[in-house]
């Protein structure tokens, strides 16, 4: 959104039509914008889902399976969204349960036994908050795949193709190189409920996006991602054929350098990358 076009949209606020972060995000969360699932069809072949946790059950918000990624084989893991209401619905609107985390966990064990690298694509606003999911280890399954993926004896590359929320969305981005698409955003809390804690007042969104720094330049600034993929001019959803192959080439480059270390040492640089996130000091 811009000052041009504000009379044609009178419930901006200016706020908004001057918030760089806001703009990135209506552009993470616009209608057209490729999915990860649709990514994941135009970079890998041969996919071979993998269903259920062994424990409760299958959710049709996440999805796993064994791939090819330029004729190597990987594990690929996203979270399904759904295009009409109905799969939306299915799908609990792209918003993962416990179940889809540890089936996640269980086919990125599969991945290790077998040496095979992982990919994950993250397009979420944050873990299913429902009373049954909670009841059933939402907290507990979110924890499990921090550290178990802290420790996954594979090269794991993370990316952020739409919204990064929460622990929900940390619980797949655990990596060795973690990517954002230029108009994505990764936040711990949406704008909306932040300015809806700080201020009483979701109208306030656009300054809680800006107070936040959830835009890809800001978090790669932060030092909380590794990579910034440039989308087409206006955003993926204009020429997805292109975006997907900006991230190809993007995810190749990165692969091919996080192979060149040993396992011990992605391990372990894995784990400092995020022990040390978000540390500061002040002086007394």
């Amino acid at each position: 959104m811009t000052a041009e076009n504000l009379a044609d949209n009178p419930t901006e606020t200016p706020a908004e039509t001057l918030s760089v972060a806001w703009q990135k995000t209506e552009l993470a969360r616009h209608p057209k914008r490729p999915y990860p699932m649709e990514f994941i069809e135009s970079l890998f072949t041969d996919f071979s889902e993998i269903h259920g946790d062994r424990a409760f059950g299958d959710d049709l918000a996440m999805a796993c399976g064994m791939a090819r990624f330029h004729g190597e084989q990987v594990l690929v893991i996203a979270n399904v969204k759904g295009r009409t209401t109905k799969e939306k619905v299915q799908r609990n609107f792209g918003m993962p349960n416990p179940e889809g985390y540890r089936k996640a966990l269980r086919a990125m064990k599969l991945a290790e036994k077998f040496s095979r690298p992982v990919f994950t694509f993250i397009d979420l606003i944050g873990a299913n908050p429902g009373l049954g999911a909670e009841e059933r280890g939402q907290a507990e399954a979110i924890a499990r795949n921090l550290r178990e993926m802290a420790r996954l004896r594979v090269p794991i590359l993370a990316t952020i193709t739409g919204e990064g929320g929460s622990g929900g969305a940390l619980a797949l981005a655990v990596a060795d190189r973690v990517l954002m698409l230029e108009n994505s955003v990764y936040s711990v809390i949406s704008p909306e409920a932040c300015a809806s804690i700080m201020w009483r007042d979701a109208s306030k969104r656009a300054l809680a996006a800006e107070a936040l720094r959830t835009n890809s330049e800001n978090v790669l600034r932060l030092g909380c991602i590794d990579v910034v993929v440039p989308e087409p001019p206006g955003g993926a959803q204009n020429d997805p054929e292109q975006a997907a192959r900006l991230l190809d080439d993007a995810l190749q480059l990165q692969l091919s350098q996080v192979k060149l270390l040993s396992i011990d040492e992605l391990v372990r640089d894995r784990i400092s990358k995020f022990r040390n996130m978000a540390r500061f000091y002040t002086e007394g």
